[in-house]
């Protein structure tokens, strides 16, 4: 009998404009529970970059949130820092979208092609890349893993934000290839063990969100 593969899922807070995109984030559960994974539900222990209240759609100066506590809500409490976890706990990693990613998991909200990633999230991507385990991500976190495969040595990885030039060109400074991709669809490099889909950075609505992450967390598998 085959064993159940484990799927780290790296949050970066809960809500689209300050950290995990929670349509994408839960979709990506539910895809790996259909298709017999194990979801280890896994964000840095940070303060976030920002806080944004999504009622008003406005930041909210002088308050702080926890990366971390705030990706537990997702995750109903079952989470943990990914400082804490090895690459040998895992066959693959993925990284769901929201801005959090560009916020939290990294600097590219502010340093485009010169960003850098939070750092215990950088160390466990290369671990587990270097262990060979395939990494996923999906909508604005595509970038992390072209910085994490740019500083390994690894070029020409292809990947996708879906079509939004200024994010793409982003991927390309950093030695990686993008790639066009509709928001049903996802972009698998299996020479180089990257699966990505563009989520909500051109999907109309939670159907055709659900189609793109579903087939891109079964190509994941398929690489685990």
């Amino acid at each position: 009998m085959a064993r159940t593969k484990r799927v780290a899922v790296i949050l970066s807070g809960c809500g689209v404009f300050d950290g995990s995109e929670i349509h994408e984030a839960t979709l990506s559960l539910l895809a790996l529970d259909q298709q017999g994974a194990v979801a280890i539900v896994v964000a840095p222990d940070v303060a976030q970059a920002k806080v944004h209240d999504h009622a008003s759609a406005r930041d909210v100066a002088g308050e702080t949130r926890n990366v971390l506590v705030e990706s537990g809500r997702i995750a109903r409490g079952n989470i943990r820092p990914v400082a804490s976890l090895s690459a040998d706990d895992v066959d693959a990693v993925l990284l769901p979208g929201g801005f959090g990613a560009a916020l939290n998991l990294s600097t590219l909200a502010t340093a485009g092609a010169g960003l850098s990633v939070e750092p215990t999230t950088l160390a466990f991507l290369k671990a587990a890349y270097q262990a060979g385990k395939p990494l996923g991500a999906l909508c604005i976190a595509p970038p992390i893993l072209a910085k994490v495969l740019a500083e390994l040595g690894v070029k020409g990885a292809r990947m996708t934000i879906g079509n939004d030039p200024a994010t793409a060109s982003v991927i390309t400074a950093l030695g990686q290839t993008h790639v066009t991709c509709a928001a049903t669809s996802f972009v698998a490099d299996p020479a180089r063990r990257i699966v990505t889909s563009p989520a909500y950075m051109v999907a109309g609505g939670i159907a055709e969100l659900w189609m793109g992450i579903n087939a891109a967390v079964e190509a994941l598998l398929e690489m685990a």
